[in-house]
């Protein structure tokens, strides 16, 4: 098995695809009929991709289903950044609402910072911190 992608399913496909390409300025390699849009991650990788809800649902059998909200969240898309503070100021110069500040968090040997999608999907930023000289 090989890993294509994770695709976010949203419910305003055109408000996601213009916040990941011109706030997280992210390159999309796809844009289908304002359906389906996927975005490089690395060099020759499609790793996130974001698709119109109301057209999975059916091939899944839940159409009758409303998309969760108020949940706490069960996914988490995760982007390593050179410099979490420098993401963070150039974001939020961009008007990105972030839920926290940049942060060390020591045990996980990382600095991190979260923000959400326009459809409230988690999304956090995070740099290694250096480790010690031993």
């Amino acid at each position: 098995m090989k890993l294509s992608n994770v695709r976010l399913l949203v419910k305003d496909y055109k408000k996601c695809f213009k916040f990941y390409t011109e706030k997280l300025g992210l390159e999309p390699l796809w844009d289908i009929e304002n359906c389906y849009g996927a975005f490089k991650v690395a060099d020759g990788i499609e790793g996130l991709a974001i698709f119109t809800s109301d057209f999975m649902a059916p091939v899944v059998g839940n159409a009758d289903k409303e998309q969760p909200v108020g949940y706490r969240e069960k996914s988490l898309v995760v982007f390593e950044v050179p410099n979490v503070d420098e993401a963070y100021q150039l974001l939020k110069a961009k008007g990105v609402e972030f839920i926290n500040e940049p942060t060390d968090m020591p045990d996980w040997g990382m600095r991190t910072v979260h923000l959400r999608d326009p459809e409230e999907n988690l999304i956090e930023l995070f740099t290694p911190l250096k480790q010690p000289e031993q």
